[in-house]
């Protein structure tokens, strides 16, 4: 498994915006593509001194091929409307990890 992680750095005047942006359209049409098993929206629990409010999303994907097709064939298309909708308001940065263990907690 591979974890696509998108760490985004939201200014606090278009956070409803973005949220209603990411929640209503993005991550359909990221999922959309078939690349992804599924998408994970995180907002950091920090505050930060510059302001503005740092969220994770995270798409697992089911393997490398399946991110790189994302990335090729459909990375750019989305993330164009992203800056195009929130600029400079919403700065984004990517990275990918492979998932070397999943363990699930035991229920007593």
């Amino acid at each position: 498994m591979i974890v696509y992680n998108v760490t985004v750095h939201v200014q606090e005047q278009v956070e409803n915006a973005w949220l209603d942006y990411m929640l209503g359209e993005h991550l359909a049409d990221v999922l959309a593509t078939g690349c992804f098993l599924d998408a994970r929206l995180s907002k950091l629990l920090l505050n930060e001194p510059q302001g503005g409010i740092t969220y994770s999303v995270q798409y697992t994907a089911h393997d490398q091929e399946s991110l790189e097709r994302y990335q090729s064939e459909f990375a750019q298309k989305l993330q164009a409307d992203h800056v195009a909708r929130f600029g400079e308001q919403c700065l984004a940065f990517r990275t990918s990890m492979q998932v070397i263990a999943h363990i699930p907690a035991s229920n007593p």
